[in-house]
């Protein structure tokens, strides 16, 4: 019907408009006629605005932009159907007083209604819309659905920095780095959104690279973006086709998540640099050297949270408040326990939403004694990540190298909790697990774990501290590294503060490296002897002094590094260990000095705060002893033998540290020597054939005799 009265309306438009040339009489005379015309066409008019606001709905529910003119003419329709709605009423005030009529009224009524029927008739004129919009851009579902990120110090400070990056001229590569789970992609979510509602960009694309980016699914997301559709099918063709497209858009951010290693934005179809000025990149990676690979011009590190910080998110994902209950207090624990790595914060909060006093108590003593490792619903979340990152450390190694890399980090997780690793004592464990075995030189191998340490700092396995010789492992990532050697039979155990001895040494077959922290020194139920028969790495340490039994070490025969720190014991006891390639004693007592001569296989003695005059005389026995570091307490002197050192013929390494004898001359001997740091008194002097041809690190301290 409403296509009907539209039709009629086209055709008497003009009609209406001539007979209106001259209304005055027909206002009087006609009124009754002009009543049903503008009644004809109000009703038209309201029929074709509901169908074309069906046709509106119908559009935005494709996602399609409604065209302007078609939102105007709604608009117009509407406020001309709420107008001539008072003109009704009033036609039916009219009609009520039909018999005694008041002219003058009926006059201007008639005139109102023969303008209100011609605008009308111009409205239905210019209703016949075709298309009534179109698809609408697509803005990136990460954009529209980005509502986790939470305001931090750490990220504060990252985003304003980013933001400054972007709008600065010559920048046109940001990198934004850090380990894994602290929180980049959110970030980087919440730059696009920003980028998008403040309009500094045209178009704002993100996407994840991954390990193994897939460059078709990128090419196809960017292209939904950019409204493309795609004339080719390979990915050189659809790279070009984005190129060119592209090219088109004055400003455009393009937002690369989790990259991994170095790449060409050109090869998806990213213009970039002198191709289009006005494309800005940003990418996320858990690797610093990526940023540095891919020239960053900016490169930004996002921390941890703050403790404060962590609280209020885990709060926050975990359903409580901030009251004093004990309920608030236990879940305060076990938030101080995810170390501010957000990932883990929310996925514990998340698990422990709704759970009673009880079951957080449970979940705090689990996460202190490490015993959460297993539940991997919970925590697979966490690992999954890390896990990526730790199986990466295999690309682009040899064989060798990766395990030596991998190797490392396990190593790193033998540290108690928060503990700053020394770099020095993480190179005697290495030295003597076989780290980089296919190196001679100690100094090479030293360099070799320095680079590899490295890359673990840049790949967010470890943390940098303020002292150069330590490095440090996030509590989370050494809960990983256990958990990765919590299964199979290269099993690692690590303990602190122990009181009693662990029963878990019943499955003694699995376990190659240990290291128990701060044990008591009246510690319950230690045994005379443990069964360890493929022990590697055994690592003890007493929180004043541990006495261990002579016969302690006596299953350990394959053992190749023991430290043993703060700890009572024989040197007779360790006669069995004929596989011992590195000794390190820290502050300890040994008793019944024996020979050493059965260690036939040892390449590094570390005794620090340690008597070791008795046993120095044995020492041309070890043929293999490549390094050799000493130290006694302040007051006392190290008395060489004479000639003693000039027999050391493979020593690669001397360091010596406390007062001492030496004859500066025997050290010509050591041909192979490559590092050497001595404590000297101004007697000892420097003579003058005094010379090492292959030193390459030297340090002297001088102290008065």
């Amino acid at each position: 019907m409403a296509e009907l009265v539209v039709s009629v309306s086209s055709n008497t438009v003009g009609n209406l408009a001539t007979e209106y040339a001259s209304p005055y009489l027909s206002y009087f005379f006609r009124f009754g006629k002009i009543v049903e015309e503008f009644k004809n066409q109000r009703k038209a008019l309201e029929l074709k605005k509901d169908r074309v606001k069906n046709d509106v709905d119908a559009a935005i529910r494709q996602t399609e932009a409604i065209e302007k003119d078609v939102e105007d003419w709604l608009t117009r329709a509407e406020n001309e159907l709420g107008v001539t709605q008072i003109l009704e009423d009033e036609i039916g005030h009219i009609n009520c007083s039909k018999w005694c009529p008041n002219w003058g009224w009926r006059y201007c009524l008639s005139k109102k209604l023969a303008k209100k029927t011609l605008l009308i008739s111009e409205l239905l004129e210019t209703c016949n819309f075709s298309p009534i919009g179109r698809r609408a851009p697509l803005q990136g579902i990460e954009f529209i659905t980005s509502k986790d990120f939470r305001d931090s110090e750490s990220s504060k400070s990252a985003f304003i920095g980013i933001m400054e990056a972007i709008n600065a001229k010559g920048v046109n590569m940001i990198g934004l780095y850090g380990m894994p789970g602290v929180g980049k992609t959110t970030l980087a979510k919440e730059v696009g959104k920003h980028a998008l509602e403040q309009k500094l960009f045209d178009k704002v694309v993100m996407f994840t690279m991954s390990q193994n980016p897939n460059i078709n699914k990128i090419q196809d997301k960017v292209a939904d973006i950019f409204r493309l559709k795609f004339e080719t099918s390979s990915q050189e063709g659809k790279a070009e086709e984005l190129f060119r497209s592209m090219q088109g858009v004055n400003k455009i951010l393009v937002i690369f998540d989790d990259v991994w290693e170095e790449f060409e934005p050109e090869t998806i179809g990213i213009p970039f640099g002198v191709a289009h000025e006005g494309c800005k990149i940003l990418l996320t990676t858990r690797h610093q050297q990526v940023c540095t690979i891919m020239n960053c011009q900016k490169k930004i590190q996002l921390g941890i949270l703050s403790e404060v910080e962590a609280w209020t998110l885990f709060k926050d994902n975990a359903g409580v408040d901030d009251g004093p209950s004990s309920l608030n207090g236990v879940a305060k624990e076990v938030a101080r326990e995810c170390k501010g790595l957000p990932l883990a914060l929310v996925t514990v909060a998340k698990a422990l939403k709704g759970e009673s006093l009880d079951g957080r108590r449970a979940a705090n003593q689990r996460l202190k004694d490490s015993r959460h490792l297993d539940n991997e619903e919970v925590f697979g979340g966490v690992y999954s990540p890390l896990k990526l990152s730790y199986d990466y450390l295999k690309k682009n190694n040899s064989q060798t190298t990766e395990n030596d890399i991998q190797l490392c980090f396990l190593l790193c997780s033998l540290f108690p909790e928060d503990d700053e690793i020394l770099i020095e004592i993480l190179i005697m464990c290495g030295i003597g697990v076989g780290l980089f075995s296919h190196i001679c030189l100690i100094e090479d191998k030293r360099r070799e774990i320095g680079v590899a340490l490295t890359k673990l700092q840049k790949s967010g396995l470890l943390l940098e501290t303020d002292n150069a010789e330590t490095v440090r492992m996030h509590d989370v990532v050494r809960d990983f590294a256990h958990w990765l050697k919590s299964m199979g039979e290269n099993r690692f155990m690590v303990k602190d503060g122990l009181k009693e001895w662990p029963h878990i040494f019943e499955n003694f077959g699995c376990y190659t490296a240990i290291a128990l922290w701060n044990c008591s020194s009246n510690i319950d139920n230690l045994p005379d002897k443990v069964k360890l028969s493929n022990l590697k790495i055994l690592v003890l340490s007493g929180k004043e002094m541990l006495r261990v039994s002579s016969t302690f070490f006596e299953e350990m025969k394959s053992l190749h590094v023991l430290i043993l720190i703060d700890v009572y014991f024989s040197l007779e006891g360790l006669q069995s260990l004929t596989n011992l390639r590195t000794l390190c004693c820290i502050d300890c007592k040994p008793e019944n000095l024996s020979s050493l001569t059965h260690m036939r296989n040892l390449e590094v003695l570390a005794l620090f705060g340690t008597n070791s005059d008795e046993i120095l005389e044995d020492l041309v026995e070890l043929s293999t002893l490549k390094s050799l570091y000493l130290s006694h307490d302040e007051e006392q002197q190290i008395n060489f033998p004479p000639n003693l050192l000039s027999r050391l013929t493979s020593l690669q390494e001397l360091h010596v540290t406390s007062e001492n004898n030496i004859n500066l001359l025997e050290l010509n001997s050591l041909s192979r020597l490559t590092a050497l740091s001595l404590t000297v008194s101004a007697e000892q002097g420097f003579q003058e054939n005094f010379m090492f041809p292959k030193l390459q690190r030297i340090c002297f301290a001088m102290w008065k005799s």
